[in-house]
């Protein structure tokens, strides 16, 4: 082997050791949420959007006012025994969909298929594509209208609304929606946030809107495209999934990620460097 092939060779093995390196000391760009938050204070952001009431959604509907006897018509509650107008002691019974109320457990009015409630008194109620406060106050002007009630106030809380957040995150599952405005970061800090693994500039989030099934991606680490993302604001059975990154995804082979560290390029060059002092 002459010397000026020799020293080629060493030359390019040298050249890959440094290349393993420095891309071993370089630092990930992918990991980091919102990196571009510093230049967007001051942004105006889109107009929050709430939920909308679709068909087997679950809603409590809760009519107060100063006659009691005339509240305990509205609001729907499971008691195991007694008559609460008459004082008599009342337990509560568990039910799906329920929450513990005062006289009981307070039962659930589920949207039918038609997009309705039946409210006792008021009969079928359309409250399909409605924000909860759009029922409390239909109700409301309804009861006054027909002098039901007198000044009620009247409260919707949801029961069951949910999204599912899947994949590289601490706690894969099912997440209750707690609040009208629920965002994926919320959906995310409750699933026990991305892992090392995940994804961020593709998280995944699958929607079926009137049987139209919709599919946004969403980079986690640019704060202007995820804040102006449709998908941003969840809507109720949403699915968002945080795709495995690269190096996941090899790591379900037998030797993905050998020749993706610095080691392995690091023998090889130890290798070529022997190799040529052993020819000389």
């Amino acid at each position: 082997m002459t010397e000026e092939i020799t020293s080629k060779i060493f030359r390019r093995g040298m050249l890959c050791l440094m290349a393993a390196l420095l891309y071993s000391c370089s630092t990930p760009k992918d990991i980091a949420y919102f990196q571009d938050a510093a230049a967007l204070n001051g942004m105006a952001l889109q107009t929050e959007q709430q939920f909308r009431l679709r068909p087997e959604d679950k809603i409590n509907i809760i009519v107060n006012s100063s006659n009691p006897l005339l509240e305990q018509q509205f609001t729907l509650t499971a008691k195991t025994s007694g008559n609460s107008a008459l004082g008599a002691d009342v337990k509560p019974e568990t039910t799906a969909g329920g929450v513990s109320g005062g006289n009981g457990m307070l039962l659930a009015y589920t949207v039918d298929e038609q997009g309705t409630i039946d409210f006792p008194l008021l009969g079928k109620i359309r409250v399909e594509g409605m924000t909860r406060g759009e029922v409390a106050s239909y109700i409301k002007g309804r009861l006054v209208e027909r002098e039901l009630v007198s000044e009620p106030i009247v409260t919707v809380e949801y029961v069951n609304l949910s999204v599912n957040v899947l994949g590289e995150v601490g706690k894969p599952g099912n997440v209750p929606i707690t609040k009208d405005h629920f965002t994926i970061v919320d959906a995310i800090s409750r699933a026990g946030d991305m892992t090392i693994n995940g994804n961020r500039r593709a998280v995944m989030v699958n929607r079926n809107v009137d049987g139209v099934n919709e599919v946004h991606y969403i980079d986690m680490t640019n704060m202007q495209q995820a804040l102006l993302s449709p998908a941003y604001y969840l809507q109720q059975n949403d699915l968002v999934y945080v795709v495995p990154n690269n190096k996941k995804k090899r790591e379900s082979t037998e030797m993905g990620n050998t020749f993706h560290t610095p080691y392995i390029w690091m023998s090889i060059a130890t290798f070529i460097t022997s190799l040529i002092a052993f020819f000389k």
